[in-house]
């Protein structure tokens, strides 16, 4: 019986267990209702094709048009996250010298073309906390890294405004930058105005009166009437290389070329004092509220108080060459001093040595400013080899930023009505910049003087700045918003077009 059994089976070409016979198994034929129709018994797919009829293998094959069924399932791309799979950059050692750009070809087939550039991922295989990192050696293109599924969502709060269309920037629009004039609502003639980038000619005082200082005469210049007055003429033997106004705007400083320091009533054009103890040229003029700082040739800076019969009442030793820059901050406890050596200086009001010797500077520094709205904030410009604007924390001593402007820096100015200054330059744009601070971006570039803008003062409303230079031109701009509108104010037709003689 056994051999029969075995004999039948190789003729049928079935390999059976000893225990079922070919009698055992039915094979019927499977004709589906529909394409769609599911499967119930599994065993029914077991027919033979030669009991299957035609219109059953049709049916297999070739679904009905109106049906959705098909005999595999793709998935789709878009829904699934083939952003927790990354890419191993580096080549198996089993394939020395492979082809980087059939890896990249690789990648753009199995992941599409968002997939075609490294991987962001690639670079944290080791101890990254993602993943099991893997093995130098092993072959394994891909490997798994932990969803991190709200950090990469495109609508996640750390990813709108880039590339999914939700930032505020694109549903809010961009505030301007406030427009500044192009051109100087005033230009005035200034004869014998010397191209000399030490010396301090121009200086606006707070009863708003613009002094110059022309070859050997000063001259005011009143802005409401236009009126000029000439102050004095030092004589053929001395000329004029810096002025300044006190606070309250009703006297006002002149450096001589002779080391003098005169100081003159500005209402009643009357000298009321010479102090003396420069040996060459004073330059440069600071006023506090009870003390006058000059700077000299001779490298030394003075302390003089008019309260008391002494020329001055301490010198300053610290720099090396001339002093040419110079200013107290607001209120009154900081002295700054910028000079030819490269050096800035801080000093406090009782000190005899500097506080602060801040050397970054890689030429003379005659621009400085204090920032009127937060304590302790100082900039400074160098010259033509450094053309940097720097700020500083004076109480800590640490740079903060610095700008190369690309052109000597010959001033600068901070606007007391908004967070802007504006600096002057020379070689080799002699441009006038507005920047806002602390972005430092550029609010506006303007262009008119031929030589170096070597002067620069402002209005006591604080909108308007007055530049010179060694075109022998002033020249009038209105760059600062007021402090109450913040928006730019109109000529209110005191200043009209056209070129007048200060003299």
């Amino acid at each position: 019986m056994d051999t029969m059994d075995t004999n039948q089976r190789r003729k049928s070409g079935i390999n059976l267990p000893s225990t079922m016979t070919e009698s055992s198994l039915r094979l019927q034929n499977f004709t589906p209702s529909s394409p769609c129709t599911p499967i119930r018994n599994a065993s029914s797919f077991l027919a033979s094709p030669r009991t299957m009829s035609p219109r059953t293998i049709s049916n297999l094959t070739s679904p009905s048009k109106s049906g959705s069924c098909s005999d595999r399932f793709i998935p789709c791309r878009s829904s699934s996250r083939l952003h927790t799979f990354g890419l191993n950059d580096k080549a198996s050692p089993l394939k020395e010298g492979g082809n980087e750009a059939y890896t990249r070809l690789l990648r753009s087939e199995l992941f599409g073309s968002d997939f075609g550039c490294s991987s962001p991922f690639a670079g944290n295989v080791k101890g990254s906390g993602g993943g099991s990192p893997m093995s130098p050696g092993s072959g394994n293109m891909l490997r798994f890294r932990t969803d991190n599924t709200g950090a990469n969502s495109p609508y996640s709060a750390s990813n709108l405004g880039h590339d999914g269309g939700f930032s505020s920037e694109s549903t809010t629009p961009t505030k301007p930058l406030r427009k500044v004039p192009k051109t100087p609502h005033k230009v005035l003639d200034a004869p014998a105005l010397q191209d000399d980038f030490y010396l301090n000619l121009v200086d606006w005082s707070s009863q708003n009166v613009l002094a110059v200082g022309l070859g050997t005469c000063v001259y005011l210049w009143t802005a409401t009437t236009g009126k000029v007055t000439k102050l004095c003429d030092l004589g053929p033997s001395a000329g004029v290389c810096s002025v300044q106004w006190t606070k309250e705007g009703s006297y006002i400083s002149i450096g001589t070329s002779l080391g003098q320091v005169q100081i003159w009533d500005g209402t009643q054009c009357k000298r009321v004092r010479t102090l003396s103890g420069h040996q060459t040229r004073t330059g440069v003029l600071a006023w506090s509220s009870r003390i006058l700082s000059s700077g000299s040739r001779d490298r030394n800076i003075l302390q003089h108080d008019l309260r008391v019969s002494k020329d001055y009442i301490n010198k300053l030793v610290g720099h090396k060459s001339e002093v040419c820059g110079l200013k107290w901050s607001h209120d009154d406890r900081e002295l700054a001093s910028g000079g030819n050596d490269n050096q800035l200086l801080v000093w406090n009001q009782h000190s005899e040595k500097p506080l602060l010797k801040l050397t970054e500077h890689t030429a003379a520094v005659k621009a400085i400013t204090w920032s009127p709205h937060l304590s302790g904030l100082l900039a400074s410009g160098g010259g033509t080899a450094d053309r940097c604007i720097r700020f500083w924390n004076t109480t800590s001593g640490n740079q903060l930023n610095s700008i190369d402007t690309g052109s000597q820096v010959c001033n600068l100015a901070w606007s007391k009505n908004v967070n802007e200054l504006v600096s002057t330059h020379g070689y080799s744009q002699n441009q006038i910049m507005v920047w806002k601070y602390p972005s430092m971006a550029k609010v506006a570039t303007l262009t008119g003087h031929s030589l170096r803008v070597l002067y620069l003062a402002t209005s006591p409303d604080g909108q308007t700045i007055v530049t010179g230079a060694g075109d022998e031109t002033l020249r009038f701009w209105n760059v600062f918003p007021s402090m109450k509108t913040q928006s730019p104010v109109k000529d209110t037709g005191l200043w009209s077009l056209g070129r007048t003689s200060i003299r």
